[in-house]
């Protein structure tokens, strides 16, 4: 399944995903479930929750500077 990651602030990646959890899908974009939140229709879903969306939007939690 490709799903298309919109990384509020810093882009859109596309990543292909088989049979993985939404925290497959941040370590996919390089984040973890401490530093972000994937939102679908807006609202966070669990990390370990199987990824059942082709679109979601990441949202940082926690940003170095």
């Amino acid at each position: 399944m490709r799903v298309s990651v919109d990384v509020l602030g810093e882009g859109v990646e596309e990543v292909r995903l088989e049979g993985g959890t939404y925290g497959d899908l941040l370590a996919a974009v390089d984040l973890s479930p401490n530093e972000a939140s994937v939102l679908v229709d807006g609202r966070p879903v669990p990390a370990d929750q199987p990824v059942e969306e082709t679109e979601v939007t990441v949202l940082r939690l926690v940003k170095g500077g």
